[in-house]
């Protein structure tokens, strides 16, 4: 029980019983709620035991009630403007203010918020902008669009407004994803969902549209937000009079709710992604205001791919190398090269599980990097000086010194696998692009 996440909850229910302690209820509220939510998180993916379940849940109801208790406070303040404190924890639930949320709060909505929590990503995926190789346009519409209404609000007054609605289209493995992962990491203050069809759809005749209303009810009560839609088009395809009503319903509450997205109050952004534009339905496509072609990468995105994906393995390549390999690369995508790279990784891997003879080296330490040993083995050919005749089974796990991935082996690897995306997609995706959209 003593995770990463768990030790996030409790943080934050700490800094929200200092904060109250201070009387400073706004960030006391806040902070009780998103301490709650990571425990209601540890209890569904981690608890370990009924019992651990049982505790966290007792102690979610306490800082729930205490949440409850300021909110009721703050809503009586802003109505009345008057300076009437809280009441004090210890005394619990009686003289609850009548108008309190969770009093009026409908059950079923709230039963239906809580399906939707675990589309909230909590833990930040550590992606940086300058980890996304090429795609300038992108990332500026990007930042536009979400880090600088945050940082500078007061830049987006009166006519000037945010974008509300962004689809990233463009052929599968070039990035979109990612780029919704570096807007995650990026915006620090906003929260951010990332929803799939499983969690929209249900088998309950009405709860699928019920879902999708709560889904930006929800944004809209965590604002700043960005939901994020991947694979759109499963979900917002082109209405037809052969589809269910079902399907139907949930397009209609689409469309109203993301036409509600654009009010001035709202600060929800919604960000889709779809390999196939332009199958999604017209309504939606005019509701995505910024609609941007994230193409294959270009030369200079192909080298850099290279390098990131290369990392810190030990390799013999030099930049001249690189640049070769982004040359060789055309018309593979982000993903495709990502693969290429990780084939390439195995090479030395299978060069020591291939060879029948090793000789001494010179090298670092297995244990000590700083110290240098004269023992260390390296697979080699059996008619090079010192070969001794061995399988990689006789070796001592702390003895074999590892081959450097060279050109050649990135070479092989770019040889064995091909590009997954073909002339006829792009030819679509290319005149979606000239009629609807703008390149990344």
């Amino acid at each position: 029980m003593s995770s990463q996440k768990m030790q996030k909850a409790i943080e934050l229910v700490t800094k929200a019983t200092e904060e109250d302690k201070n009387k400073n209820y706004d960030e006391a509220l806040r902070l009780y709620e998103h301490g709650v939510e990571y425990f209601l998180h540890c209890i569904k993916y981690e608890a370990a035991g009924e019992k651990a379940k049982e505790s966290i849940r007792a102690k979610c109801v306490q800082y729930l009630e205490r949440a409850e208790q300021l909110k009721a406070y703050l809503k009586k303040k802003e109505g009345k403007d008057n300076k009437k404190k809280p009441m004090k924890s210890s005394e619990g639930n009686k003289g609850k203010d009548d108008s309190s949320d969770s009093d009026s709060e409908n059950p079923e909505t709230k039963k239906l918020q809580e399906q939707l929590q675990s589309a909230i990503i909590m833990e930040r995926p550590n992606v940086k902008w300058e980890d996304v190789a090429g795609l300038e346009s992108a990332k500026e519409a990007l930042k536009e669009a979400v880090i600088l209404p945050i940082k500078f609000p007061h830049l987006f007054s009166g006519n000037r407004k945010p974008w509300r609605g962004i689809l990233l289209f463009g052929p599968p493995g070039t990035g979109k994803s990612y780029l919704a992962k570096a807007v995650a990491t990026e915006a620090d203050n906003s929260t951010f969902f990332a929803v799939s069809s499983s969690d929209l759809m249900s088998k309950w005749l009405g709860e699928s549209e019920k879902l999708v209303k709560n889904l930006f009810q929800l944004a809209r009560e965590k604002q700043p937000s960005i939901v994020f839609i991947d694979e759109v088009d499963s979900l917002t395809s082109s209405r037809s009079e052969n589809e269910s009503e079902a399907a139907r319903r949930i397009k209609t509450e689409f469309l109203v709710q993301m036409q509600g997205v654009g009010s001035e109050k709202d600060r929800v952004l919604v960000l889709g992604a779809t390999n196939i534009p332009w199958v999604l339905d017209a309504a939606i496509r005019r509701r995505f205001e910024k609609r941007i072609y994230i193409p294959l990468p270009e030369q200079h995105a192909r080298t850099e791919m290279f390098k990131l994906h290369m990392g810190t393995t030990p390799c013999s390549l030099t930049d001249n190398d690189y640049t070769h390999l982004g040359q060789k690369a055309d018309g593979y995508s982000g993903a495709d090269i990502s693969i290429v790279v990780r084939d390439a990784l195995m090479q030395p891997v299978r060069k020591v599980q291939s060879a029948t003879h090793f000789r001494r080296v010179r090298g670092p330490s297995r244990k000590d990097p700083n110290l240098i040993v004269d023992d260390l083995l390296e697979p080699c050919s059996p008619g090079m000086p010192g070969a001794v005749e061995m399988t990689w089974m006789e070796v001592p796990g702390d003895k074999l010194l590892e081959p450097v991935v060279s050109m050649n082996d990135v070479l092989k690897s770019l040889a064995n696998t091909k590009p997954t995306v073909n002339d006829a997609d792009l030819h679509k995706l290319k005149k979606f692009t000239d009629d609807f959209g703008q390149e990344g």
